[in-house]
């Protein structure tokens, strides 16, 4: 049994591979998953081998399949997985920007004020981001991005990846929200690089350690203790603590 979230687009490409399939064909999209999950496992536990075949991207990846893994887990059914094409890690791969670490948020809030909302709590994020985003709604989006990463921040806009007419864009979320304007059609995955982490100054380092509970008394012995905890020179704390009490 073959379920398929866009059963014509899977008969169309089986024919122009040349392939023939032999098992049942059925829908498994997501209006119907809830309801298609449990006669799949039942099939599968009568002896069936299922396939689930997404449109357009990888299943349960932001594409019909997570329920139904879920509801086979459940019953014992073995799950297995042959990879197909992956919008988050292809998107990933070629954007140019860092891959050791990165998180998925998947599709972006619809709403102006959920997505303002949304990024504000991302704004310090280290890692890579890769988003979702329908492409009448990529302008607004990443012009809500620069606002809330900085128009600087590194990124990369990629469009109908692994298809005919695949496009990346890379450059700073300021430009890019100006590019969008225009309109933009197809897929689309956005990748955001993380935020640069934050290098206290000397100065920051003494208001903090001033404010410590556990701080001895004296500008002396104070730098003695913070040499250890930050890295910094002696003289560079204690005339920087010098400095804060005058």
């Amino acid at each position: 049994m073959v379920a398929a979230e866009d059963t014509r687009r899977l008969r169309a490409l089986a024919g122009r591979l040349g392939v023939q399939i032999g098992g049942r064909v059925v829908s498994y999209q997501e209006h119907n998953e809830n309801q298609r999950a449990p006669e799949l496992v039942r099939a599968a536990q009568e002896g069936a081998r299922v396939l689930v075949v997404s449109d357009a991207g990888m299943p349960s990846v932001s594409d019909p399949g997570y329920r139904l893994v879920k509801v086979a887990a459940d019953a014992g059914v073995r799950v297995s997985v042959a990879p197909g094409p992956s919008a988050v890690l292809t998107a990933l791969a070629i954007s140019g920007l860092a891959t050791d670490r990165f998180c998925f948020e998947g599709f972006v809030p619809r709403k102006s004020g959920d997505r303002a909302r949304a990024f504000a709590a991302l704004a310090a994020e280290p890692r890579t981001m890769v988003f979702f985003e329908s492409p009448h709604r990529l302008a607004g989006t990443l012009a809500d991005m620069a606002e809330a990463f900085g128009p600087d921040r590194p990124a990369a806009v990629c469009r109908e990846l692994t298809k005919t007419y695949e496009e990346v864009r890379r450059e700073p979320l300021g430009g890019l929200a100006v590019w969008a304007e225009d309109g933009v059609r197809g897929e689309i995955t956005v990748v955001v690089a993380g935020a640069e982490p934050a290098v206290p100054s000397v100065a920051d380092h003494v208001a903090v350690s001033s404010r410590s509970p556990t701080a001895e008394p004296g500008s002396r012995t104070r730098p003695r203790r913070w040499r250890g905890e930050t890295g910094l020179g002696k003289r560079e704390l204690y005339e920087a603590a010098l400095e804060a009490r005058r």
